[in-house]
């Protein structure tokens, strides 16, 4: 029987272990794939306090190392289900059943696609998702970005500095990312700006060979690129306990502040949550404050 049992070992997820430790708390950490979530894949972090720079795989090795050393137990388990039976919470992995007397739900999210013919047939054969991850193989060549928040400006940056040109594509005429790295963007002599459209067509024969972009007014153009980076947004991980847990029309769990979902002893912190604000900053926030929620609900109870 544990006290905590964490879903998830994003910088949400291992922030509330720390938490929970520290409270002298029983705590598991389960993941289904790797420590540290989206930020991994970050190539600089200049927004999170006291660290100006520092990659975002070196912050989740020092977040995961953290958690480590305080004595939470981590499990490299994908969970696919959870129960609820009072005061006593079962979550059901792929290979074990654990028991624990609170959960927090901090699985994150995953890359939204486009949702276009070729698409997945192209992941790497010129698709990609992570610009940091990938951009090595396109140096000296073109290649397109599609999005317009912080992501999708970041990778552009990025891509700026290893390829030939990047083609950014947004489907409106304004970014939702910030305007400081927007300005950035726009003194840089390889990024041309595709306003107002949207990649409607993929052309390959093995690989990428060219994209078709229409515009919406209804005009379209071919855009001859070798790789195209997908950074529309993403998906919440919630929906293996949606049975259970109160969600959104967008798949989000419904949570405020506290953290608290509809059910007792269940909490969320993360991305997957709710919020008007999703950056790192405040994921760790969130898993400070589910952690301190679920200690007093267990003093309590």
């Amino acid at each position: 029987m544990y006290d905590i049992i964490v879903i998830g070992a994003g910088p949400a997820g291992l922030t509330a272990a720390i938490y929970a430790r520290r409270a002298s708390k029983n705590v598991l950490v389960l993941e289904a794939k790797s420590y540290g979530g989206q930020i991994i894949n970050t190539l600089d972090i200049e927004n999170y306090p006291v660290e100006a720079h520092i990659s975002g795989f070196d912050f989740a090795t020092k977040l995961y190392n953290q958690t480590k050393e305080l004595g939470a137990e981590i499990k490299f388990e994908k969970v696919v289900d959870i129960n609820d039976k009072g005061q006593v919470k079962e979550v059901i992995t792929t290979k074990n059943t654990y028991t624990s007397k609170t959960i927090i739900v901090a699985t994150g999210s995953e890359n939204r696609k486009l949702g276009i013919e070729k698409e997945d047939e192209l992941i790497g054969k010129g698709i990609s998702y992570c610009a940091t991850c990938d951009g090595a193989f396109f140096r000296k060549k073109n290649v397109a970005v599609v999005g317009g928040g912080n992501t999708a400006l970041e990778d552009a940056l990025y891509l700026s500095d290893l390829v030939n040109k990047v083609y950014l594509i947004h489907r409106r005429d304004e970014f939702r990312g910030e305007e400081s790295t927007v300005r950035r963007l726009k003194e840089k002599e390889n990024i041309e700006f595709v306003y107002n459209s949207n990649v409607t067509k993929l052309n390959a024969n093995e690989r990428l060979e060219s994209i078709e972009v229409t515009n919406k007014d209804g005009s379209t153009r071919t855009i001859e690129v070798d790789g195209l980076f997908v950074a529309v947004g993403r998906i919440p991980e919630n929906e293996n306990f949606a049975k259970l847990i109160n969600l959104d029309s967008s798949g989000y769990i419904i949570a405020n502040e506290d953290c608290k979902t509809n059910v007792a002893g269940i909490f969320v912190a993360g991305d997957n949550r709710t919020k008007e604000v999703r950056q790192l900053v405040t994921a760790t926030s969130d898993g400070a404050i589910a952690a301190t929620t679920a200690i007093k609900y267990i003093n309590n109870n």
